[in-house]
């Protein structure tokens, strides 16, 4: 099992395969034609459905999990690395720090709505763009990297499906908006259930990846890791607020050390080498988590 999660990582590094043979792309084809079903006229029903879409999905992720695991284990390998987002979540920071230093704004705003928030960026400023990436970049490692990883160790391919599934359906469902606040309930606290563990786990490795220096990390953490309406998101983004001495701000909904100075865009860089320190450790407390029964 070890050794199909380091070749996992080592395949990561090679891009992604075709759309039509990546699962997390079936798994996105099937939350969307779920939602195309949707009847419900009340919050009981919508809750239902979703409810039971979400329920589907992820029994079916979990049994196409369960029959790759008769794969030989450098095939299994190959399915863990299309559960991950390492390598893509990393080039569309660094996309995005590079529009930011050739002075295109309009551009790194593109960029940034399109591979990593949902929010609307039109009239963010540079620094907001530059802090917005990083604050991704933070919770991404642990929803898209740390998550699947530990789901693996714990419960083997099958878990590690069965997670991506309900982050995905937690991605396309879980807004608060009319169409969407019932329907995507159960999608969106499973998946703050499941990314409990790692949320916390990516924080305390993104600390201990700053050494001495990172004293003032612990404080901001402590102090700000429930300053967000998530109860994980807030985990990884202000130890990385601390750790780089930001202030992290989503206008109106949080501020993460906020006497931490603006961000700029060279600060994209050193929370990409923060990210990628904070992942060795990880990995690393992984691979020292009891042999799992699966393997």
């Amino acid at each position: 099992m070890r050794r199909t999660l380091l070749l996992a990582l080592a395949l990561d590094s090679l891009g992604e395969p075709p759309s039509r043979w990546h699962p997390v792309v079936w798994m996105g084809n099937y939350l969307g034609s779920a939602r195309k079903r949707w009847y419900g006229s009340s919050p009981a029903g919508q809750l239902a459905q979703g409810a039971a879409g979400w329920a589907l999905g992820a029994g079916l992720a979990a049994s196409g999990g369960l029959l790759a695991e008769r794969f030989p284990w450098p095939l299994q390998a190959a399915v863990l690395k299309t559960l991950l987002a390492r390598r893509a979540l990393f080039a569309a920071v660094d996309e995005v720090h590079v529009a930011l230093r050739q002075g295109n704004l309009p551009e790194a705003r593109r960029r940034l709505a399109w591979h990593l928030v949902s929010r609307d960026t039109a009239a963010l400023s540079a620094s907001e763009v530059a802090g917005a990436a990083i604050e991704s970049l933070a919770e991404n490692l642990s929803d898209s990297v740390v998550a699947p990883l530990l789901a693996y160790r714990v419960g083997g391919l099958p878990l590690a499906a069965a997670y991506r599934l309900t982050n995905t359906a937690d991605a396309m469902w879980g807004y608060r908006t009319p169409a969407l606040e019932w329907p995507g309930k159960v999608a969106a606290h499973t998946d703050d259930l499941l990314n409990l563990a790692p949320a916390r786990l990516t924080a305390v490795c993104t600390l201990l990846s700053a050494g001495p220096a990172g004293a003032q990390g612990w404080k901001v953490w402590a102090r700000d890791r429930r300053a967000t309406t998530s109860p994980n998101a807030g985990h990884p983004m202000s130890a990385f607020a601390g750790v780089l001495g930001l202030r992290l701000d989503k206008r109106g909904v949080y501020v993460l050390n906020p006497q931490g100075r603006a961000p700029e865009p060279g600060d994209l860089p050193r929370a990409l080498a923060l990210a990628r320190r904070t992942l060795i450790l990880a990995v690393v407390a992984l691979l020292c988590l009891p042999r799992s029964q699966r393997a």
